[in-house]
């Protein structure tokens, strides 16, 4: 399906008549994003779905809220920040998490792969540390390098500053890169 201009989606979106299917094609075009986004935030599949779920249902009553003063995604993708750190604060899994690593993300044993460098190794690798980092880091690292985000969007979504989101991305990136020169994982 191709993707359909913001200017098209929103005046479909508040046209009655039209609203169910365009806000249908919005949940097609967005949901997958949406979803790594949150997983990035939360780790556990499960309530990344629930985050998800909520986050349209938020977008679906708000929609005669959006002026248009940023993109469309990017309001999108900061209210499911929003119901994300909102999720965390509720749930409080997010300590234990940080703690022991428990989540429905693999195991540091089922990550593990096949003894012979692949890349599902290297992947399992990266997931491991940055698992590790301080969620506005991860948050960040996963926005930029996962779905190739720029640093303004990210800025929007996450209301800080550009030098900020970009002080945070390369502290990431220090931090795998010195994870994976010392083998700290």
């Amino acid at each position: 399906m191709p993707k359909i201009s913001q200017k098209d989606i929103l005046s479909r979106l508040l046209d009655s008549r039209t609203r169910d299917l365009a806000f249908a094609e919005l949940i097609s075009q967005y949901k997958e994003p949406l979803y790594w986004h949150v997983r990035g935030i939360v780790l556990i599949h499960e309530d990344a779905d629930d985050v998800v779920q909520n986050t349209f249902i938020k977008i679906f009553k708000n929609l005669h809220k959006f002026k248009g003063q940023s993109k469309l995604y990017t309001w999108m993708f900061r209210i499911a920040t929003n119901e994300a750190l909102t999720h965390l604060k509720k749930s409080k899994k997010h300590k234990a998490q940080s703690l022991n690593h428990e989540c429905n993300e693999p195991s540091n044993t089922e990550l593990t792969a096949d003894p012979h460098f692949n890349g599902e190794h290297a992947k399992a690798m990266l997931t491991q540390i940055i698992i590790t980092l301080p969620l506005r880091q991860r948050t960040i690292f996963n926005m930029r390098y996962f779905q190739d985000m720029k640093f303004k969007d990210i800025a929007e979504i996450l209301e800080l500053s550009i030098g900020g989101v970009k002080s945070s991305y390369h502290i990431a990136q220090k931090k795998i890169k010195n994870h994976i020169v010392n083998k700290t994982f």
